[in-house]
C-alpha cells in the first residue's frame, strides 16, 4: 500500500482540547461564582461534558449552526433562559479561558517534523473551518497542512464516507493511497477505513484495540505504524 498523505484530526489529536476544555471551564465556573471550591469538580464537569456532546450532535446533524451550538451549551449548563446575546456572552467569558490554555501535545511537533518529507498533509476536523483554521494558526501549524476541510462547509461529518472522501479529493488522491489518523477510534479510524483510507487510532489513553484496528498510543508510534501499513503487516506497532 503506498500511502502519500496524511490526515489528520485536531481536537484531541494535535491539539489537548480536553486539557484546554477542563481548565478553562474550571477558572470560567471560578470566576462567575458557580464552583464550590470545598467540593469535587467532577460532577461540574459531567454536565458540561454530557452539554457539550449533545449540542455538539446537533451542529454535526446540520440542525444547528455553530454559534448555536454554544448558545445551546450555556443555556443547557445553566439551565435558564438566556437571549442570544446573554448566552454569547457567558460562553465567550468561557472561551477566554478555554484559549488561554491552549496547546500542542509534546509529541505533535517532533511527529510533524519527521513526517514532512515522506508525506503530504490535510486537516480532516468535524468542528468549523473558522474555528479550527484560527486554532491551528495561534497553535503555529497551520502552514504544515495543504488544505482544512471542516463539516460545516463539507455539509458532512466524519465518520460518513464523503467527509472522508471530500478530503481525499482536495488533495486529487485516491483514498487507499491516504491515512487518516485521529482520537477517536469510531469517528476516526472505523470510519477512514469504511472510505477506503487507512485509519489510525490515536489512543492517548490506553484502552484496549478491537482486532483489525492499527492502534498507537502516541504520535511518537506513527512512523511504525506507516511501515506496518507498507510491508501488509498486521500486527500493532511497538
Amino acid at each position: 500500500m503506498a500511502i502519500r498523505a496524511i490526515l489528520w484530526d485536531v481536537d484531541d489529536t494535535l491539539f489537548d482540547y480536553t486539557g484546554a476544555d477542563r481548565t478553562g471551564v474550571l477558572r470560567h465556573l471560578a470566576e462567575e461564582g458557580l464552583l464550590d471550591g470545598d467540593a469535587s469538580p467532577a460532577p461540574v464537569l459531567e454536565r458540561w461534558q454530557a452539554v457539550m456532546e449533545e449540542q455538539f450532535a446537533l451542529f454535526l446533524a446540520g440542525e444547528l449552526g455553530f454559534h448555536d451550538h454554544r448558545r445551546g451549551r450555556a443555556r443547557g449548563f445553566l439551565g435558564i433562559e438566556m437571549s442570544d446575546a446573554e448566552a454569547d456572552a457567558w460562553f465567550n467569558r468561557y472561551i477566554a479561558h478555554y484559549e488561554a490554555a491552549w496547546c500542542l501535545f509534546p509529541d505533535v511537533l517532533p511527529a510533524l517534523d519527521a513526517l514532512r518529507d515522506g508525506y503530504r498533509h490535510g486537516v480532516l476536523s468535524n468542528s468549523s473551518a473558522h474555528n479550527q483554521e484560527r486554532k491551528l494558526r495561534r497553535l503555529g501549524i497551520r502552514d504544515r497542512f495543504e488544505v482544512l476541510l471542516c463539516a460545516d462547509e463539507l455539509g458532512c461529518a466524519k465518520p460518513a464516507p464523503e467527509a472522508f472522501l471530500a478530503a481525499c479529493a482536495a488533495m486529487d488522491l485516491p483514498p487507499h493511497e491516504v491515512v487518516y489518523v485521529g482520537d477517536q477510534l469510531t469517528t476516526d479510524a472505523q470510519g477512514a477505513v469504511a472510505a477506503g483510507l487507512a485509519g489510525v487510532w490515536l489512543d492517548r489513553r490506553g484502552q484496549d484495540a478491537p482486532e483489525g484496528v492499527l492502534c498507537i498510543k502516541g504520535l511518537h508510534e506513527l512512523q511504525q505504524a506507516l511501515r506496518t501499513l507498507l510491508s501488509h503487516e498486521p500486527r500493532q506497532p511497538h
